[in-house]
């Protein structure tokens, strides 16, 4: 029966250490130091056995082994928080990991407390086997992260950082999911579910009754209750490290540390407009019907994103003669001048999506436009209402359906061991496993694989049906070996089986990107060595990068 290689084994650590916020790399140690118990798909465990109401079934699989591991370090946390152990007795702040007192004291092994639901024990172990896995876990994670040997500056930019989110929090998805990941994981609760709740309990109202604006409000001012509540405990500092990390939609808890020691400013700049300003400047020739107004406003566009001086400039970079339109008082002359200025201007508008470089001038140009087209007087309310188009962006459901594809009679769950290649991965899809194996030559090897690589068909399909063209796939699930041959991250998605690497035809890797950024709920890049390479992955949580 195969086995979860180390990278697949490494993805249900992160996902129960970000559930949980403990060190991730603790996880691995257990695992490191116990093998065992002996599981029933052939894995081995992390040391974690069946007491009181449990039962062996109910830990007998490598993710609940993880996640019963992950829920016993927090409550040791707890419970030496609670018999006097501060925030220097677990964390040694500038190496950025466990005190080595802590770890040992997980070695010795913890049981759940009487009347814990679904209590469970974890078994005694070497201390030093357990350190030395710690130690060698982390040194993989920071392998090309280029973080700093002192990580003492951390508390002192994570707490200047969340101090100004409510003066940048404009109520974006992703910046509302940032800071409910942070109560979540400062309240030590399991769900975002659970993190409203608690929220409408503070405000005294029920959890169904809570309007998004209300939300919004809470969370504001659960931000600004936090740092003189810091004490530096590893899951307060998890916590800010997770809302870090999804606020600027990075793609680790190691790349937002990295990001921190540059810049401690949560204020995202004008990049977050650019996905809605693509999507406008696309709706134009659609709607341009060349009345003055509009003219002006696409002649103003030009000026400033070819860095002209003058209306009269832009005119001759289109090859007209500005003279003519004083000198010339002939209606159909004009006219027809009108009409070609109209026919380059829109020519011009069409290629911007695809030349689209977001710099500050074009950016400029660009929301400059928006403002005189939409008749706002001033820019900043034209960016309040960029605000808002960008959150309908956000909401709006997929206007395509899928086509149906009539294919033969499916087996009732997919496993390694039934894959049909040329059948759709999901039912009236359009990825076969033909795409997502490139032809059968890179077959997953487990279950969890299988699973993966069917999340990201779901995901994928909503993508393929927003573009509304197919997908050219240059990249799905990858092996180990093969990821490590093309280059791949260390922790690419592509090994886990949930990533897709793919090309549009007609569309640079930019427009697919600004296209998907608005909804799109998990890892999202795109690269400068090949301009119309896309990527997607099924990750929990938004990461946005250009590579």
């Amino acid at each position: 029966m195969a086995t979860l290689t180390p990278d697949q084994r490494n993805y249900y650590y992160l996902l129960e250490a970000e559930r949980t916020g403990i060190h991730k790399p603790i996880l691995a140690a257990l695992h490191q130091a116990h093998r065992s118990p002996e599981l029933v798909s052939g894995e081995t465990g992390l040391g974690v056995v069946a007491t009181g109401t449990i039962i062996p079934e109910q830990i007998d699989t490598f993710p609940e082994q993880v996640q019963y591991g992950a829920n016993i370090v927090r409550s040791l946390t707890d419970y030496l928080i609670t018999q006097g152990w501060s925030g220097e007795n677990i964390w040694d702040v500038a190496a950025g990991r466990y005190t080595r007192s802590f770890v040992e004291r997980i070695a010795e092994g913890y049981q759940l407390p009487a009347g814990t639901a679904n209590a469970a024990r974890l078994q005694e172990t070497e201390a030093p086997t357990v350190w030395q896995g710690y130690l060698t876990d982390i040194e993989t994670d920071y392998i090309g992260t280029q973080l700093p040997q002192n990580l003492a500056y951390l508390d002192r930019a994570l707490l200047s950082f969340i101090e100004r989110i409510p003066q940048y929090y404009l109520g974006l998805e992703h910046q509302r999911d940032a800071v409910l990941e942070a109560v979540r994981i400062w309240r030590k609760l399991d769900t975002t579910e659970a993190a409203i709740a608690s929220l409408a309990q503070d405000a005294v109202v029920e959890p169904e009754d809570l309007t998004e604006a209300q939300l919004d409000t809470l969370l504001k001012q659960f931000i600004q209750r936090l740092s003189p509540y810091y004490g530096g405990y590893p899951h307060q500092r998890e916590a800010l490290l997770r809302l870090t990390q999804l606020w600027r939609e990075l793609p680790s808890r190691e790349a937002a540390i990295a990001s921190l020691e540059a810049d401690t400013s949560p204020n995202p700049g004008l990049k977050v407009y650019d996905p809605v300003l693509i999507d406008f400047v696309e709706r134009i020739p659609q709607f341009y019907t060349g009345v003055g107004s509009q003219r002006s406003a696409l002649t103003e566009t030009v000026r400033l994103w070819r860095n002209l001086d003058s209306r009269a400039a832009v005119l001759n970079s289109f090859g007209l003669d500005p003279d003519i339109l004083t000198a010339n008082t002939d209606p159909e002359t004009l006219q027809d001048i009108a009409t070609a200025l109209d026919r380059d201007l829109v020519a011009f508008i069409r290629r911007v999506p695809g030349a689209y470089e977001p710099n500050p001038s074009q950016r400029e140009a660009l929301i400059r436009l928006f403002q005189l087209w939409r008749s706002f007087p001033t820019r900043n309310r034209a960016l309040e209402a960029l605000t808002e188009a960008f959150k309908r962006l956000e909401r709006e459901k997929e206007q395509q359906k899928p086509v149906t594809i009539v294919t033969p009679k499916r087996p009732a769950r997919w496993t390694p061991s039934n894959i049909i290649l040329s059948m759709s991965i999901i039912p009236d899809g359009n990825f076969t496993w033909a795409e997502a194996t490139k032809g059968g030559t890179r077959m997953p090897p487990n279950q969890a694989t299988v699973d993966a690589m069917i999340r990201i068909a779901r995901l994928g399909q909503r993508a393929r049906d927003r573009i509304g063209r197919p997908f050219i796939i240059t990249s799905w699930y990858r092996p180990t070996n093969i990821n490590r041959a093309v280059g791949g991250a260390r922790y690419s998605r592509h090994i886990v089986g949930d990533a897709i690497d793919f090309v549009v035809e007609g569309l640079s890797g930019n427009q697919i990107y600004w296209t998907l950024d608005p909804w799109w709920p998990g890892g999202l890049g795109r690269y400068r060595r090949f301009p119309n390479l896309c990527h997607i992955d099924a990750r929990n949580y938004r990461a946005r990068w250009l590579n």
